[in-house]
């Protein structure tokens, strides 16, 4: 009998003979970074690919000129694949092409290679920095408020613990209320994909509207509007010469995240052998004394239950991470990155990921998250003139303790070691940092009560701490909705300090956005802050000028801010009574001058020598 070949192959196949050769073409799933880009000074790079049993397949790369295939590694997981390949300087932009085969089948992937464009302004001294959290702020397209196909389906502007809506381009259509307000840069919450399901937590189900669960690195969530509508929200904003910062989570991810599902390896999370907290100790990885056991639960214990731990100790892991902030930096072109829950990640690897982001953006500022309670404590994490064994490379960090002494300073009364004797003290150590400039100075933000009520909504404390914030050293940053007076504590939960910024969705009473929609003691907070801002933005001493303290003196506390060309004078009152100052103590700066200008309400002082100040006041004064 004479077989035909179609059916000598069904016989083989049958009895499980050459089936390699017949094999079904290899799957990918997932590449990633999703493209590269020519130019980087960092020539290496590492491709994550994802494909059930992609480790059986062959890989070869066509060749193509200035770029090398280096090595091809696998892991534990059979569905990954590493692929190193070294991209000289003469490779010009173009497509790759990787070639997988099993058998006779084989799948050819184009991987592109892009021109360079990004360049990062970074923010420094002569920034305001806007906080806000896109989904709370303004929605600007209601179409994308929700999606079947994500695991939370839900968006309910009533309910405190859901999305309500808000989006990039909500934030967008407000960049001139921003402006107005003397705004340079803005902060939001990640906007990295959270495609997680609800999360029980103290017994109320809450989405992660906020965007710290992330579940993909390569994806804007797309409720806020995708990759493409945060291009265009970046070059919006850079349009309004509004810079644009984003927030990185290198720390921990979600439970839903893509990887955490099929992990590359055991190793790729910090693995416990049952759930193991961290202790949210830092003075654990700063303490010379500490212990090695403290120190490691403070930094591969989980932040909660709902948050895998990453190990970035995994070189495979600390490359994929790295290669996220690099990308999306030249993707996006954003201008800086805030760091969250700094302390809490391998320092290690930070110095790593931090050095490869300044050496292809030199102008790019970094500053971390480290919620301490210290100066000392504070400057470890940052680049610091302290002699730890370990030094951290990051250029600035939230200052969290110059917050801690502005409230005190407004809350405390005046003493030896109270109100704002404890502000001038913090500040005094600033020599712990090797630039204490570059430090992110603040009031409140989403973590913490509001402002305007942790200072017993006093108008006058309320005025005097913002005058601070923008005359201070540092580089301020402002919680969205401080400026219209927006006030709670976190009772019963952070819901009641992330309420939507009244007239930024469809249906609100009011619209704070404009001054008609303002009451008078709002539009009064409103255009404070602005004047002082928009003052700032043109002032040489307040924006790159040297900062000189004295030592309070009966609550009165006095800075100076100055260059070559201007002299700032901050004089503040704390007391409840009236003060007439002598400044002949201050003459190391003042240098005889007689008169200066109130740049709050335009009067001018003619005589110096002696002011008298009201009480809980503080006056920004250009010394002529």
């Amino acid at each position: 009998m004479k077989l035909t070949k179609q059916l000598l192959i069904l016989i083989l196949v049958q009895f499980g003979i050459v089936c390699t050769v017949y094999s079904q073409k290899p799957q990918i799933t997932r590449i990633d970074p999703t493209n590269w880009y020519v130019g980087m000074k960092n020539p290496n790079l590492q491709v994550l690919v994802y494909g059930i049993k992609i480790a059986k397949s062959n890989f070869t790369l066509k060749p193509y000129s200035g770029v090398k295939l280096k090595k091809i590694q696998k892991v534990e997981n059979p569905n990954y694949l590493f692929i190193d390949l070294e991209i000289s300087k003469s490779a010009k932009a173009g497509s790759l092409e990787f070639v997988f085969a099993e058998g006779n089948s084989k799948n050819t992937i184009k991987y592109e290679l892009k021109n360079r464009s990004a360049k990062p302004q970074g923010v420094d001294q002569s920034d305001f920095i806007y906080l806000l959290m896109p989904d709370r702020f303004a929605n600007g397209d209601e179409s994308n408020d929700k999606f079947d196909d994500l695991n939370d389906k839900q968006a309910d502007k009533n309910n405190p613990f859901l999305r309500h809506g808000g989006d990039l381009k909500g934030i967008t259509d407000r960049l001139d209320y921003l402006k107005e307000l003397g705004v340079t840069a803005v902060w939001m919450t990640p906007v990295i994909e959270n495609n997680t399901e609800l999360t029980d937590e103290g017994g109320t189900w809450r989405s992660s509207y906020h965007g710290y669960h992330f579940t993909d690195f390569y994806q804007i969530d797309k409720r806020f509007g995708g990759n493409e509508g945060y291009k265009k929200f970046v070059n919006d904003a850079h349009a309004k010469g509004i810079k644009v910062v984003q927030d990185a989570v290198y720390n921990h991810i979600g439970l839903t995240t893509w990887f955490y599902k099929d992990l590359p390896s055991k190793d790729w999370i910090n693995q416990w052998d049952t759930y193991t907290n961290t202790s949210y100790k830092e003075q654990s990885i700063v303490d010379p004394n500490g212990s090695a056991y403290d120190r490691k639960i403070c930094s591969d214990g989980w932040f909660t239950k709902f948050l895998p731990d990453l190990n970035q100790r995994n070189p495979f892991l600390a490359n994929y991470l790295i290669q996220n902030a690099v990308w999306i930096t030249e993707n996006f072109g954003i201008d800086a990155w805030r760091i969250d829950t700094y302390m809490y990640n391998d320092l290690a690897f930070m110095n790593r990921c931090n050095k490869a982001l300044m050496d292809e953006f030199p102008k790019i500022h970094l500053f971390g998250e480290s919620w301490v309670r210290s100066v000392f404590n504070q400057a470890y994490f940052t680049k610091n003139n302290i002699n730890f064994p370990f030094k951290c490379n990051l250029p600035g960090t939230l200052d969290f303790m110059v917050q801690t002494g502005i409230l005190d300073g407004l809350n405390q009364n005046y003493d030896w070691d109270g109100g704002v004797q404890k502000l001038y003290q913090i500040l005094a150590q600033d020599g712990a940092y090797q630039d204490a400039s570059k430090n992110v100075t603040f009031l409140d933000n989403h973590d913490t009560d509001r402002y305007f009520s942790v200072v017993g909504e006093d108008f006058d404390k309320y005025k005097m701490g913002i005058t601070w914030l923008l005359t201070l050293r540092g580089i301020p940053h402002f919680y969205y909705g401080t400026e219209i007076l927006m006030k709670n504590f976190k009772n019963p939960s952070d819901a009641e300090v992330r309420k939507d910024f009244p007239g930024g969705f469809k249906g609100d009473s009011e619209n704070k956005f404009t001054k008609q929609g303002r009451n008078a003691k709002e539009n009064e907070a409103f255009d404070f802050v602005s004047k002082l801002a928009n003052y700032r933005k043109n002032s040489e001493a307040l924006t790159k000028g040297k900062f000189l303290q004295f030592v309070p003196f009966e609550g009165i506390y006095v800075y100076f801010r100055y260059t070559n060309n201007q002299r700032v004078m901050i004089i503040s009152n704390t007391n409840k009574e009236e003060k007439i100052v002598e400044t002949a103590r201050f003459n190391e700066i003042l240098k005889g001058s007689k008169s200066a200008q109130n740049v709050l309400n335009g009067t001018n002082l003619n005589d110096i020598s002696k002011i008298t100040i009201p009480a809980k006041t503080s006056w920004v004064l250009e010394v002529k």
